[in-house]
This record gives structure tokens, sequence and C-alpha cells, in this order.
């Protein structure tokens, strides 16, 4: 089985990764979101970690082994977990996945029907599906999640990392705990622990909490 191929990307398509690794060239599917991640890597050498399946009809005797790339495994797993539910399988994941696994995970765990329906080939019942099997499995992506966010200008990606750890320990969703460190992104200001961006965060949100009250 192959798990994982490193070479030179020589043609990024649509749906589609070739990846040069000596005499041979690989094609590798992917879905939207890895692609626009490998759009500005055409001519360098990337790595993918991969899944293989197996595509055609059984009984005509047409089975074509094709491979899916992933620039994490974590991203692999989350994708896997996606084509367990039923009624989704390798096809519909591919065509499905357009936006960063972090909004997806955000979406399920937040059962956020609405934004799962948005994504192609998602209808009402299959959303539901997903949110039933994979809603009490999106904590283990809050690691990846918290690596996507943006960085919050001067201050240690770790720092932020401890932040939204310590966001979703206090009760908030992933998605909450990403716009709670958004709403200080912006700010010009360096902070040298979690603490301090927290008592930031909460700092900024409290005028925001009055004018509800």
């Amino acid at each position: 089985m192959i798990t994982k191929v490193t070479g030179k990307l020589v043609r990024l398509a649509d749906t589609a990764a070739t990846l040069e690794v000596g005499p041979l060239e690989y094609e590798v599917f992917i879905p939207d979101f890895v692609r626009r991640q490998l759009q500005t890597k055409v001519g360098e050498t990337v790595s993918l970690r991969t899944i293989e399946y197996i595509e055609g009809n059984p009984q005509q005797g047409r089975m074509t082994p094709r491979l899916v790339g992933f620039l994490s495994e974590t991203e692999a797993e989350f994708f896997e977990a996606i084509c367990s539910v039923d009624g989704v399988g390798v096809k519909k994941a591919l065509r499905a996945i357009v936006r960063p696994v972090r909004e997806v995970a955000a979406a399920i765990e937040d059962q956020n029907l609405e934004e799962l329906i948005a994504l192609p080939g998602i209808g009402p019942a299959v959303a539901e599906r997903i949110v039933a099997k994979l809603r009490r499995r999106m904590a283990r992506f809050a690691l990846m999640v918290a690596r996507d966010i943006p960085s919050v200008e001067g201050t240690p990606h770790d720092v932020v990392d401890e932040t939204f750890q310590a966001l979703v320990n206090l009760g908030h969703t992933a998605a909450d705990a990403r716009k709670l460190i958004d709403s200080v992104a912006s700010q010009k200001k360096k902070f040298k622990s979690a603490d301090e961006l927290l008592i930031e965060i909460y700092r900024v949100q409290r005028p925001g909490d009055a004018a509800k009250s």
C-alpha cells in the first residue's frame, strides 16, 4: 500500500496533482482544499500522504487503483472519517470537501447542518448522518484546527495554539475559539503568553457583551 509520495509537482489540475518521482509520474487525486494549498508549489518538491482505493465495477472486471493525497496525516484521517459515513464514499468526499478541514470539522462539531448542506453533493440526509456519526470525534482534530488559525502578528504560534486549547477547555467550540482569536489578530500587539492573549480577547469582547445586556 502506498501511504506517501514525495516528488516534484509537475502538474496541478482541478482534481489531481502529478508528481514526478525519479523516472515515474504519479497521478494523485486531491480535494479542492488541498489543490489550493499546492497552487504556489508547482515545480517544487512536495510530499503527499496518500490513501489508496479501487475504482471501477468488479462485475465488469474493470478495477483501477487510485491515490488520494493530502498534506498531512491528520487531513487524511479526517477524509477517511468522512468517507466512513453511509452515503458518502471517496468520490463524493473528493467533490464535497472544498473548504478547509478546520471549517468542516467545526461545522460538524457545532451540528451546523446548513454549512454542511452547502458542500457540493451533501444533502440534508447525508449532513445529518455525518453529524450523528462524527460530531463526538471532531475534538481529535482540534490541534490541526489550531495550527490553521491565522497568526496573531508578533506572537509566537505556540502561544496562539495554547490559547486556542485553553478556550476549548473553557467550553468554547472550535469555531468560537477561532473567532475570539481572530478578534485580536489584527492588533499590532505582541503577546508573550496565553494568559496575556486570553486577557486581551476577553477585554475586546467585554464592550460588545455590555451593549447586549
